[in-house]
């Protein structure tokens, strides 16, 4: 005889809790049940909640403004995710083109000479077919039996960046039609031996799986007609990391298929070209023809990415001085890994476009005729988002700042303009920097200093001898007020001393580049131009008077070098004026939050990370992460409807070192127990409750369901690391872990 649905009896409760808790598989998410739906405008209980929450007499009018409401949270949650999609997009992309484009020209060289080993493979002797289609190997004399191999040098590359670099290599190879297997060199271990290496490798070129794999396999596969035009490429990522036996024999294995198989190695060397020696023995040495090739450093492939991510095109999104800085020394004392940067920017980019509600409003400013879009983005700004935009601590500290769309437009305009002549200063000063092999991080980090360029506290430069003084009136025309020295950091005033340095051809390239740089500066570029122009000049007369004063002493030939001298210190003082005045910060602008990430906390613990902080701190503000209204409005007290294992870390602060189990028990009963007793006294006093069935009030709680809970939150706290269970010594205590954030 089944039991009645309102029998008194707890047996349904503890089944039911039972069942749940051994179906349930997650135990992070102990939830109570969510709210009731809504229903519709017709059904009469939805009029008569209603009429009892106060509501209006006009349902349909309180039903459409709850419409809006939702569409717009929904709207103002949609806006930041477009938005940095639309943003990682861009940066993506031109991460990917940027690090193609630095290993093209060792990828192309590659390829040709895969070709011209390829071409001496099959001129090393020709055998008849029916040599060739046998299922053994061709006995040959041991030069023709060397494997051409190829030593890519990665220059102390991470193994992750590694990985990446070879993927690509794989894809550009792939794309000449070579026959290309990737191999991880994870696959050379000493417990599985060759046969992994060539199952990997059968299942790549010949696309079958085969449990025991033989290399006459890929023999037969290879004298087709449609595969023998191309050499067979086998890439190793990391020769280091392999098992030194299992690569000498899967290498003397191929060198004695290499004439009907013509195969070629292609190796990642982490450290020096001398790695073979140490790994493989002599034997194995002998069989290799080997030919080095180097890859770009990462701090090469990080310049790159930062010259294209956060300095030419950085108006849609930049760092700030602090998140750069802080940056620069992750990339140079933590990680130093190439992926790792790019994920630090992908955080940062992910932080700034959801913790800055404006933050959508710089994607506008990416594109080179958005005046217009520009401005109807910002008429289109609520009222709310107009005032947290003047309300921005950039703008607080400008007195003449308006208060009007049209006012933040044109402030959007301006930090535009500022950050485009921002850029060209830094790529001026960076081609400079080249010349003293100075990096681009460091030119970058101490261009986004707002202290030292906003202060306009000049520090002067030193100056070589008294050449200034004597540059002639004709070529100080170019400046029509005297220059100062910008305060700066080391790294540009090093670059703007090294432009005193140059020889007179190099400053000619240098200024090339200045030209190109500052089209969108009128006023620099007419002074880079005479000064160019100047230059050539003196260079047509330089040379004449170099051999015509062979024999004479140095002081007879000082008016050659006071001529060039001049036109470096005018190239100096041309450097120095554009820095004063053009190289000002997106921190010294107003609206500079809009596209400027600054929380250097918040990515530190996103990258470096404190768990067990974390952990804390999300458990202390669970209903704000689970999205629980009814929790969410109670503040910091403690409702039966909050996370068990929540409640518990609750109650633990309350403690001590040590917990009584008993107590903390009794305390959670008291809080989980609240929901019968508050449901109880509601159905006493609402008259609408007597008209409701019997079986609609809330049952009972059973002693068994609070145990299991309570079981649970603590093994969940002492999963996480909090607290640490009970020990024969003191059975009834649990010694908390963990204390205060």
């Amino acid at each position: 005889m089944s039991l009645s649905p309102t029998s008194d009896s707890p047996v349904p409760s503890v089944t039911t809790s039972v069942y749940n808790a051994e179906t349930n598989l997650q135990p992070f998410f102990i939830l109570h049940k969510s709210l009731p739906q809504k229903r519709p405008a017709g059904s009469a209980k939805t009029r008569r909640r209603i009429d009892l929450s106060h509501a209006s007499p006009t349902s349909k009018e309180n039903s459409d403004a709850l419409q809006a409401e939702e569409r717009d949270g929904h709207l103002h949650q949609r806006v930041p995710v477009e938005a940095f999609e639309t943003a990682w997009l861009r940066i993506e992309s031109r991460i990917k083109d940027r690090l193609k484009h630095i290993n093209g020209d060792l990828f192309d060289e590659i390829c040709r000479w895969i070709d011209r080993s390829f071409n001496t493979i099959k001129l090393s002797g020709t055998y008849k077919i029916s040599e060739v289609i046998r299922p053994y190997p061709i006995v040959t004399d041991g030069i023709n039996d060397q494997i051409f191999t190829a030593l890519i040098l990665t220059k102390n590359a991470e193994f992750v960046d590694d990985l990446l670099a070879f993927q690509e290599l794989g894809v550009h190879l792939k794309s000449h039609g070579f026959h290309v297997a990737n191999l991880s060199s994870a696959e050379f271990c000493m417990k599985d031996g060759v046969g992994r290496c060539l199952r990997s490798l059968l299942r790549q070129l010949v696309a079958v799986a085969i449990e025991a794999p033989d290399i006459a396999i890929l023999a037969a596969w290879y004298i087709k007609a449609e595969n023998y035009a191309k050499p067979v490429v086998l890439i190793i990522d990391d020769m280091e990391r392999c098992n030194g036996s299992v690569l000498a024999e899967f290498i003397a294995l191929l060198s004695e298929w290499v004439v009907k198989i013509p195969i070629i190695l292609l190796m990642g060397v982490a450290t020096t070209v001398d790695a073979p020696a140490k790994l493989l023995p002599s034997n194995a040495l002998q069989q290799l023809r080997a030919f080095k090739f180097t890859m770009g450093s990462p701090s090469e492939k990080l310049d790159a990415i930062i010259e294209d991510v956060l300095v030419k095109e950085s108006i849609g999104f930049n760092i700030g001085y602090g998140v750069a800085s802080f940056l620069k020394n992750y990339f140079l004392k933590h990680d130093g890994t190439i992926t790792s940067f790019i994920r630090a920017i992908k955080i940062a980019c992910v932080k700034h476009f959801f913790l800055e509600p404006i933050s959508f409003l710089g994607n506008g400013m990416l594109e080179e005729d958005d005046q217009d879009l520009l401005k109807e983005k910002c008429e289109a700004l609520p009222d709310e988002l107009l005032r947290h935009a003047f309300a921005l601590p950039s703008c607080q500290r400008e007195e003449d700042v308006g208060k009007t769309r049209d006012d933040l437009a044109h402030g959007l305009s301006k930090l535009k303009s500022s950050q485009e002549k921002w850029v060209s200063v830094v790529m001026c000063l960076y081609e400079v920097a080249k010349h003293q092999k100075l990096r681009l991080l460091d030119i970058f980090c101490e261009a986004l200093n707002p202290e030292s360029t906003c202060g306009r506290s000049l520090n002067p430069l030193p100056r070589r001898g008294n050449h200034a003084t004597k540059v002639s009136s004709t070529k100080n025309r170019i400046f029509e007020k005297e220059s100062s020295h910008p305060t700066t950091g080391r790294f540009i005033m090093q670059a703007v001393q090294k432009v005193r340095d140059l020889p007179l051809i190099s400053l000619s390239k240098v200024l090339k580049i200045w030209r190109k740089q500052t089209e969108k500066m009128t006023e620099v570029n007419l002074k880079v131009k005479e000064l160019q122009s100047m230059v050539t000049d003196d260079s047509k007369c330089i040379k004449p008077q170099i051999a015509s004063n062979q024999g004479k002493s140095t002081r007879q030939s000082h008016p050659n070098l006071e001529i060039t001298s001049s036109a470096n210190e005018i190239a100096a003082a041309l450097l120095e004026s554009m820095i004063r005045d053009y190289l000002i910060p997106a921190e010294c602008m107003p609206f500079h939050e809009i596209i400027c990430f600054k929380h250097v906390y918040l990515l530190q613990s996103a990258l470096i990370g404190d768990p067990r902080r974390t952990v804390q701190a999300d458990l202390l503000k669970s209903q704000i992460y689970l999205h629980c209204s009814c929790c969410c409005k109670a503040g910091s007290a403690l409702l039966p409807t909050m996370h068990d294992t929540s409640i518990m870390y609750h109650l633990a602060q309350e403690q001590g070192d040590l917990i009584n189990l008993h107590n903390w028990y009794q305390s959670f009963k008291g809080i989980i127990l609240r929901s019968g007793s508050k449901g109880k006294q509601k159905a006493a006093q609402s008259p609408v409750s007597r008209k409701r069935k019997a079986s609609s009030a809330p049952l009972d709680i059973s002693e068994a369901s609070i145990q299991a809970r309570f079981c649970r939150a603590v093994t969940e706290l002492q999963i996480t690391g909090l607290l640490r269970l009970p020990s024969k010594r003191r059975p009834d205590f649990v010694q908390r872990v963990a204390f205060g954030l």
